[in-house]
């Protein structure tokens, strides 16, 4: 079994001044094991994800990074590490997650937390257009569920597109209470809603995602998540 490595004291990394970056993000993870499920877990690894990529400069700073701290949770060796390496390697950038789950794999002996199999397995349900005016622009919410054996909350991707990108990018718990208002503010005449192919929904919502020269401060936490669940409804 690999022996914890909170020290960090292997290969130099390609962003050494991050170092103590990365090791607060090993230090963040020994939480990670203790949550509840497979969402809440996806929902912290989307945070501390995006909260990097917000912080690069460019997109080659952050694959340097994202390599950087995949390396660096492998040497940690812990269980929260590894935690983190399986939630990465289920929905971080597609490019990232191949290398994730080859070091957690190697961490096997660390014990995983039980909702770990549930990570990134999710089936997509309706899809929802909602419109509240022209300058408010649209609103996609996709829901998704997880296996009949988890235990993790079906949930909804709903995200605001306005004519320069995404301009709000949230995960909603409460899908059923979430349709109600919207069904309420339509018979006060202040939406309109309409259901849509979920296919075509996720394609409009990542198109965005992928052509945004820039991202909203707040809603990079959700982001990661969301370029997983726009390519799981697709």
């Amino acid at each position: 079994m690999p022996v914890p490595n909170h020290t960090d004291t292997g290969p130099d990394l390609a962003l050494p001044a991050l170092r103590e970056v990365y090791r607060a993000y090993v230090r963040a993870a020994d939480g990670l094991p203790g949550l509840p499920d497979a969402l809440q877990a996806e929902l912290w690894a989307s945070t501390q994800l995006g909260a990097l990529e917000s912080a690069a400069p460019h997109t080659a700073g952050h694959r340097l990074a994202m390599g950087d701290l995949i390396a660096v949770l492998h040497r940690a060796g812990t269980p929260g590490a590894r935690a983190f390496l399986l939630a990465i390697a289920a929905i971080g950038p597609e490019w990232a997650r191949r290398a994730a789950a080859k070091a957690a794999a190697t961490l096997d002996a660390a014990p995983g937390p039980p909702w770990a199999p549930d990570l990134g397995r999710v089936t997509p349900g309706p899809a929802w257009l909602i419109q509240e005016g022209p300058l408010d622009g649209d609103r996609l919410v996709l829901e998704f569920r997880y296996g009949p054996e988890s235990s993790a909350p079906h949930h909804a991707l709903a995200v605001r597109l306005m004519q320069d990108g995404p301009s709000e990018i949230v995960l909603v718990g409460d899908v059923a209470g979430l349709m109600a208002d919207a069904r309420k503010a339509v018979q006060a005449e202040l939406c309109s809603v309409q259901q849509v192919a979920p296919a075509a929904a996720a394609t409009r919502i990542r198109t965005a995602l992928e052509t945004a020269p820039r991202l909203p401060e707040d809603a990079y936490p959700a982001a990661p998540l969301a370029r997983h669940r726009t390519t799981a409804a697709t």
